[in-house]
């Protein structure tokens, strides 16, 4: 990264400092500098050439600890330090001889150098974009600041695979902190003292290419990147605002900020975790933390049976007469935990831990029992999270940060347990002889099988609760139990009992929908919660162990605008879901009916969160999920009009007979894409389209295969003797119109009658062109959904559509009216207008272009 000119001996000569206040690019060997000599600059010794950074023996705090740092002198912002572990007083030197750069404190001892060098230093460079430099007498680079990052990046340094970021202790101690951004092969991920807390690729502002290998992270003047193949493609980007001088840090905090600075004040673009309560430490150890994403984090209490301590960087201490078990590092090798002192204090309901959605399970398919008494034999395990649908358990290991405050938090998430010891700190065993209370070597034994007696009638009565519990459920089928509890899958949802859920649904009393895959009823838990109950019909998965498995990698999958999937019934011939109960219904329901108009606003919150549902679906699961059916009634609604996708990977649950009728079971007339229509291949530019068309709906307010009467239009382009949008039944087709008016820059043509005057053209313009690009006949030039979230963000220009991908639409909106047309009774002979021997369309010719007719998608979909 140095510069490649070369640079005669002799040229240096040029920019010798003539005085301490006095600053060139260049300092050559041998040559010293210690804040005392430099003390009128501030320590500075050297300057970019432009001025923008500046070389100094910098103190960051009030304390005497300066460091050799690089500042970026506007904003007066440290980017590098050398020293950060090992700070020196204001005499303590930084010294550039031929081997390399040191420092060293008062009394001449090295704290810090470089690593040991090809050949001789001749001068250190400090160039334009603040990398500080060491150069060889050919002026080729020997070392580079850049290449050993603290906290920071900016424009133009990279930040390769394996290397990472570290933060400081405080903004007054560069000290290493507790936080680090690792960066590997596919991602960027944040973690607390070894432990995984976040991950670049989960913001939906992230746009990922999971094709590619990530080799290094750089930051440009529009975003922050991770790329590939020597930087010629791109595996996750952040979109941000242009800016001359941008910044990546890892704050104090623990929080990855990209900021830039301008008009002499900072501006942040973007910060990981956005929930301040997924910081680790953020109140301290086992401290509450409540707030979310979009509300200041606070540290108000702790949990049950513990209390506010000013210790230990705050947090919380267990109450009287708990306390702390010793750690492994703290008992030494030779050290034994007394197992019997050993309890666990439950943190209760609605309480989250950060680093539960990033490790696997040590144990599955294991009590409560057997979770903690892996914990008890393990000095390094400080606590538990154990699921008791699925026998989930979860260690909290080596470290305890704060608590999460979940109010989203299900009856069927695990609980956590921290453990401590009940009294008295634990019995050490020392290097020294001591010895052994005889009266122990009595008891222990008696004591020992007093508990295994106690354990065996513990889980006696424990099984025959449940068969009690079967018999009062009675019509179970006790094959089905069997076959329930002769496999485990993990990561299973809770697991319903039909009978729960005929009580719940009051004998499914309550349809309040109905799909492709079943009808949904509401119903209410024993503990009040409301949900919908999906009863499910079509289902291809014969086995039950299969169903699970598929049902498994759904209830795994969490996100704000994905309906969450709570539980499960796989009884006998009874395969239902469980799903969390959306107050306003189906988008449908709101955006077709006859109440209130859903303002545009609403429109374009209901957009991006539906886009970023699916955004979610193809790349941020483990598993690539394709919806295969996006259209409003899958589409539901919350308080504040919060959008999130139903029915999503059921299409897994499909045999694979059925998959290859999966459009007479799934696609729904109006959003099937045309490869459907052809046999090519499915992917999520399948959904792509399906979305692009819900995209019109939301402008028109109505839905695009609807009758509607016709727009007085004179288009001729379509050259098949009427309008391209019409024809003489006075019938339209709304993909097509939106086509034509985007053509003549019509906009506010198309917009729903009910918003009259309330929203611009600009704004509508934006909607229609990224449905336009997304409903493209080839499915390669639709963008994927990372970048739709982008554009409705704003952070992407809209795209232009290509007019050649979008003359089918011409085709479909002839045959759309005249399918219509036979439905309304007109004499046609429909053979003509149907290959029911193929996909493909038939041709005609008129004049000297030619007219296509389509198979009709309702006789692909099959009756709704």
């Amino acid at each position: 990264m140095g510069s490649s000119m070369f640079f005669p001996p002799v040229f240096f000569l040029l920019f010798v400092a003539v005085s301490g206040d006095s600053f060139t690019e260049f300092v050559y060997t041998p040559f010293s500098a210690s804040h005392f000599e430099f003390i009128d600059s501030g320590g500075t010794f050297l300057s970019s050439r432009n001025g923008t950074f500046r070389a100094a023996m910098y103190n960051p705090g009030a304390q005497s600890s300066f460091h050799l740092s690089v500042i970026h002198v506007a904003s007066n912002t440290v980017i590098w330090s050398a020293n950060r572990d090992a700070a020196i007083s204001s005499s303590g030197e930084m010294n550039l001889t031929v081997k390399g750069l040191g420092i060293s404190d008062d009394d001449g001892n090295s704290v810090w150098s470089t690593p040991p060098l090809k050949s001789s230093v001749y001068a250190l460079l400090l160039n334009e974009v603040g990398n500080l430099i060491l150069l060889d007498q050919y002026n080729g680079s020997l070392w580079e600041s850049f290449s050993f990052p603290t906290d920071t990046i900016v424009i133009g340094q990279r930040l390769p695979v394996g290397s990472f970021l570290a933060s400081s202790t405080s903004s007054s101690n560069f000290s290493t902190g507790d936080y680090k951004l690792v960066l590997s092969s596919s991602d960027a991920v944040l973690q607390w003292r070894g432990q995984t807390y976040w991950k670049l690729s989960m913001e939906t502002r992230a746009y990922k290419n999971s094709d590619y290998i990530a080799e290094y992270m750089a930051l440009n003047r529009t975003g922050l990147q991770l790329l590939g193949r020597n930087g010629s493609v791109t595996v996750i980007q952040v979109l941000l605002t242009t800016s001359d001088f941008q910044i990546a840090q890892l704050d104090p905090s623990g929080k990855f900020i990209v900021k830039s600075f301008s008009d002499s004040k900072w501006n942040q673009e973007f910060s990981g975790p956005a929930d301040g309560c997924r910081i680790p430490f953020f109140c301290g150890r086992i401290g509450l933390c409540s707030g979310s994403a979009f509300t200041n984090p606070t540290c108000s209490s702790c949990p049950s049976s513990f209390h506010v301590t000013s210790q230990d960087n705050g947090g919380c201490l267990p109450n009287s007469p708990y306390s702390w078990p010793l750690s492994c590092n703290s008992t030494g090798s030779d050290s034994q935990l007394n197992l019997s002192a050993v309890s666990y204090i439950k943190l209760g309901n609605g309480m989250n831990y950060f680093s539960i959605l990033f490790y696997e399970p040590v144990k599955y398919g294991v009590d409560l029992s057997t979770c903690q008494n892996l914990c008890s034999g393990n000095c390094s395990c400080l606590g538990i999270f154990h699921q008791n649908s699925s026998g989930s358990c979860y260690m909290l290991e080596d470290e305890l940060g704060s608590i999460i405050s979940d109010s989203n938090a299900g009856v069927s998430d695990p609980l956590g347990y921290i453990k401590v010891l009940v009294g008295s700190t634990p019995t050490v065993a020392s290097s020294g002889k001591r010895k052994f209370p005889v009266a122990a070597l009595v008891l222990l034994p008696f004591t020992g099988f007093a508990l295994l007696a106690a354990l065996g009638f513990l889980l006696w009565g424990r099984r025959r609760q449940s068969k009690d519990k079967e018999i009062k459920l009675g019509h179970m089928d006790s094959r089905s139990s069997e076959d329930m509890d002769s496999f485990y899958i993990p990561g299973l949802p809770k697991r319903f009992y039909f009978e729960e859920l005929d009580v719940a649904t009051d004998n499914f009393k309550t349809l309040i929908g109905s799909g492709g895959f079943g009808d949904v009823y509401k119903g209410i838990l024993p503990d009040k919660t409301v949900v919908a109950v999906k009863k499910i019909t079509n289902v291809g998965v014969q086995g039950k162990k299969d169903f699970c498995t598929e049902i498994a990698v759904i209830g795994n999958i969490h996100h704000a605008n994905l309906v969450r999937l709570k539980g499960f019934c796989a009884q006998g011939r009874h395969r239902l879901l469980v799903y969390e109960y959306m107050n306003r219904g189906s988008l449908d329901r709101t955006l077709f009916g006859s109440g209130p108009a859903i303002e545009w606003q609403e429109r374009l919150d209901i957009a991006l969160g539906t886009a970023r549902g699916l955004a979610y679906l193809h790349s941020g699961c483990d598993q690539k999920i394709i919806h295969c059916d996006v259209k409003p009634e899958n589409i539901l609604l919350q308080d504040h009009f919060q959008a999130k996708l139903s029915d999503f990977g059921l299409s897994k649950l499909l045999s694979p007979e059925q998959s290859s009728l999966f459009t007479t079971m799934r696609g729904t007339r109006g959003y099937l894409g045309p490869e459907w229509l052809t046999n090519s291949a499915i992917s999520e530019k399948t959904d792509v389209y399906s979305f692009g068309m819900v995209l019109l709906e939301l402008v028109s307010g109505r839905k695009n295969t609807s009758r509607l009467q016709s727009h007085n239009l004179n288009d001729s382009s379509s050259g098949c003797g009427q309008s391209s949008s019409s024809s003489g039944s006075g019938l339209v087709y709304f993909p097509l119109l939106a086509l034509d008016m985007h053509e003549q820059g019509r906009y506010l043509e198309l917009v729903d009658p009910r918003l009259e005057g309330r929203v611009t053209s600009e704004e509508v313009e934006k909607f229609v062109r990224v449905a336009l690009c997304c409903v493209q006949e080839e499915p390669s030039l639709r963008p994927n959904m990372n970048t739709i979230v982008g554009m409705l963000e704003g952070g992407i220009p809209p795209g232009q559509p290509n007019f050649d991908s979008l003359n089918f639409l011409r085709f479909i909106g002839r045959q759309f009216i005249e399918a219509s047309m036979i439905e309304e009774g007109t004499e046609r002979n429909a053979r003509g207008l149907y290959q029911e021997s193929n996909f493909f369309p038939t041709q005609t010719t008129v004049g000297s272009r030619a007219c296509f007719s389509y198979i009709s998608s309702q006789e692909v979909s099959g009756p709704r």
